[in-house]
C-alpha cells in the first residue's frame, strides 16, 4: 500500500473570489474563448486533464469550464465523498448493465498486464456516475469573451494568492524551472489556472468517472484507454485508489493530467518513490515543466508579448499560420505596446484574440507550447498573462471592445450556415467558432471590405444575413 499524500491543498477561503473560469476543452480545430459550463471535478473539465485537454493528451480535447464554484478538495488522510447524490442514482438496468460492461473490462485489463490485486482494489467497488455523463453531455449556449475570461483567469485576487503561493514553493519552482527550462511563474500560472494553485483539483473518484464515460459510449476507446492507465498508476503503487481523484473527466492533480499523461511525463522530483501530483508541489512543479519541455518549449523564449501594430496593418496577416522572425516583424513596424524593441524569437505571429479593436499580441513557440496543454486562445492566453504578473509585469494595456458581446452557439450556426450557404467552406456547422469557419469568415470580410480579422460580432453576423447568397452558391 503506497503511503497517502501527506501535502494537501491549501484551504479555499476566497473561493468565491477566486473561482476560474478555468480551462476548456477544445475541439479539434479548438475555439477561441472558453465556454461555460460544466467543470471538472474541481475547476473545469481542465487542462490537460480532461477527456482531451492538453496534457490530457495528444490526441484529445478540453471539455467546457464550468461557471458555477467547484466543490472543495478532498481532505488528508480521508478519502473523497461519493460524488452522486441519492437523487441521481442510475435505475437498476443501467447498474446491470454497467456491471456486465466492468466484467469484461476486468479481463480484458488483466490480459493488457493488469494484476488481480489492483483489479479488486479499483474495480470491486467501482459505480456508475449520472452527473458525469451529465457533464459529458453539456452543450453549453453561450460563450464567454476572451476580456471575461481574463477577467477571472488573471484576476487581481488571482495574482495576488498566485504571488503568494509561488513564494511558498519557490524553492521547487525554482528547481523545476532550472531542469527543464521553463520558467517559474509560467508552472505557477498553469498550476493557478488548473487548480486555482492547489485550492481546487476535484474530488470526483477517476476510475469511476473514467469507467462511466467508457460505459456511455460516446468516447469510449479514449476513456476506455485513460481507464486502464489510470490502472497502471494504481499497480505503479504512485497512489492508492481513494486518493487517485480529480475532475469529472478523469484529470488528475494539481494541474490536471490525464492518465496517459501521467504515465508519460509525470516526475517523481522529491525522491520518495512515488510520483505524488496531488500532494508534493516538487513532484507537481516537476511534472508540469517535464510537460512543457516534452511539447516544445524554448528555454530563453518569453510566450508573447503585447504590441503596437503599425497603421495600415492588414488584419489578415494576424494568423496563426504566418509565422515571422521578430526581426522581420520590427521592419514591419511591430512594436511592443510601450515602444521597445520585440524579444527574439525565431518564428513568432500576430494574435488579435478580439479583433481589431482590441489588443494585438506576437506570440511564439512557447505559445504553441501552451496550446498544447489546452488547445484554447483565451486558455493560453490567461498562462502568458498569469505568467507575467507573477513576474512582476504589467496587465494588458490596450482597452478590450467590452461593448461586443459572444455569439451563442446558435448564432455561430447561424454564420456557418450562412457562409456556407455563399459558397464559404466551414467544415462542419457545429456552433464552434474553429479555423475552418474563421478562415471563411475572413474571406467574406475581406470580400464585404470589412477589416479581415476572423473576429464574429452580432453585427457582423446581421450584416452576412443580409447579403443575398450568389444563386449557384444558394445550391
Amino acid at each position: 500500500m503506497p503511503r497517502m499524500p501527506l501535502r494537501l491543498p491549501v484551504p479555499r477561503p476566497l473561493a468565491a473570489l477566486l473561482v476560474a473560469a478555468c480551462c476548456t476543452p477544445c475541439a479539434a480545430g479548438s475555439a477561441d474563448v472558453a465556454t461555460a459550463g460544466a467543470t471538472a471535478g474541481a475547476t473545469a473539465a481542465s487542462a490537460p486533464a480532461q477527456a482531451a485537454s492538453a496534457p490530457a493528451q495528444a490526441a484529445a480535447a478540453p471539455l467546457p469550464a464550468s461557471a458555477a464554484p467547484p466543490p472543495p478538495p478532498a481532505r488528508a488522510g480521508a478519502a473523497p465523498s461519493a460524488p452522486a447524490s441519492a437523487a441521481s442514482a442510475p435505475d437498476d438496468a443501467t447498474r446491470q448493465a454497467f456491471a456486465a460492461w466492468v466484467g469484461g473490462f476486468r479481463d480484458a485489463a488483466r490480459t493488457a498486464g493488469i494484476h488481480d490485486p489492483t483489479l479488486h482494489a479499483a474495480l470491486d467497488d467501482v459505480h456508475f456516475l449520472p452527473s458525469v455523463i451529465e457533464h459529458d453531455r453539456a452543450q453549453p449556449e453561450f460563450t464567454r469573451t476572451v476580456w471575461d475570461y481574463l477577467d477571472s483567469a488573471v484576476s487581481p485576487a488571482r495574482v495576488a494568492r498566485g504571488t503568494a503561493r509561488l513564494a511558498e514553493v519557490r524553492r521547487d519552482a525554482d528547481a523545476a524551472a532550472a531542469k527543464y527550462g521553463v520558467p517559474a511563474p509560467v508552472l505557477a500560472a498553469i498550476w493557478g489556472v488548473e487548480s486555482n494553485f492547489g485550492g481546487d483539483f476535484g474530488d470526483v473518484p477517476a476510475i469511476d468517472a473514467l469507467a462511466t464515460l467508457a460505459f456511455e459510449g460516446r468516447r469510449e476507446a479514449w476513456a476506455r484507454s485513460e481507464l486502464l492507465d489510470a490502472l497502471r498508476i494504481l499497480q505503479s503503487g504512485d497512489i492508492d485508489r481513494a486518493h487517485l481523484v480529480g475532475s469529472w473527466a478523469g484529470a488528475l492533480g494539481q494541474t490536471q493530467f490525464l492518465p496517459s499523461v501521467f504515465l508519460a511525463h509525470a516526475v517523481d522530483a522529491d525522491g520518495d518513490g512515488r510520483r505524488d501530483i496531488w500532494g508534493s508541489m516538487a513532484d507537481v512543479l516537476a511534472s508540469t515543466g517535464h510537460f512543457m519541455q516534452h511539447n516544445g518549449w524554448r528555454a530563453g523564449e518569453p510566450w508573447g508579448v503585447e504590441v503596437k501594430l503599425p497603421a495600415g496593418f492588414d488584419p489578415i496577416r494576424a494568423d496563426s499560420t504566418l509565422r515571422l522572425p521578430s526581426a522581420q516583424w520590427t521592419a514591419e513596424g511591430v512594436r511592443t505596446v510601450d515602444g521597445q524593441a520585440l524579444p527574439a524569437m525565431s518564428d513568432a505571429a500576430i494574435l488579435l484574440p478580439a479583433g481589431v479593436r482590441g489588443p494585438a499580441f506576437l506570440v511564439g513557440a512557447n505559445f504553441r507550447a501552451i496550446l498544447k496543454y489546452n488547445n484554447a486562445t483565451s486558455y493560453a492566453l490567461a498562462v502568458g498573462l498569469l505568467s507575467q504578473r507573477l513576474a512582476g509585469g504589467s496587465d494588458v494595456q490596450a482597452a478590450w471592445p467590452r461593448d461586443l458581446v459572444a455569439l451563442t452557439r446558435a448564432q455561430v450556426q447561424q454564420l456557418q450556415a450562412a457562409l456556407k450557404a455563399r459558397g464559404l467552406d466551414v467544415g462542419t456547422p457545429d456552433g464552434v467558432m474553429g479555423p475552418a469557419t474563421r478562415a471563411a469568415y475572413r474571406q467574406w470580410q475581406r470580400g464585404a471590405g470589412l477589416p479581415a480579422d476572423g473576429y464574429p460580432t452580432v453585427d457582423g453576423l446581421q450584416q452576412l444575413e443580409s447579403t443575398p447568397a450568389p444563386p449557384a452558391a444558394a445550391h
